[in-house]
């Protein structure tokens, strides 16, 4: 019936799956993520942007246009004001809690956005993020340098 043969103890609907295009994250840009969600959870809005990669590695933040029309539990993102850049990868955004989990309207939003998404909770540290990909499936994304 297939090709491929897994372990059994693997489970790969409950488990992270690699991006196979995208391996990792610069961490200053995953430390600029978390010190600009923390901002804007202190200023009372959530923080959006979109993700660059150069080759294999999201090295770059796009701010958006209009700051991404934020609010206190949403963030607008209007994709259409981007500018074309075959270099976006992704979007990135905040939720002002513990929950990195997407929501329906992420879920609709990652399958436009991009093959990376990044959802950033607080208290927006290095345990407190997840990356999907554009069905909202878990991937991992190494963190380097």
């Amino acid at each position: 019936m297939g090709w491929f043969k897994r372990a059994p103890e693997d489970d790969f609907n409950t488990l992270p799956k690699r991006h196979p295009k995208i391996r990792g994250i610069k961490r200053r840009t995953l430390d600029m993520i978390m010190e600009a969600s923390k901002d804007s959870y202190e200023n009372g809005h959530e923080f959006a942007a979109v993700l660059r990669a150069r080759k294999d590695v999201i090295h770059e933040l796009l701010m958006l246009p209009d700051g991404g029309n934020r609010g206190k539990t949403s963030v607008m993102v209007y994709l259409h004001m981007l500018p074309i850049d075959l270099s976006i990868v992704g979007s990135v955004h905040s939720h002002p809690s513990s929950n990195y989990y997407p929501s329906e309207a992420d879920l609709d939003f990652f399958g436009r956005a991009g093959s990376v998404n990044i959802i950033v909770a607080y208290p927006y540290n290095d345990r407190s993020w997840q990356a999907y990909n554009r069905s909202g499936e878990k991937i991992i994304l190494d963190v380097i340098g």
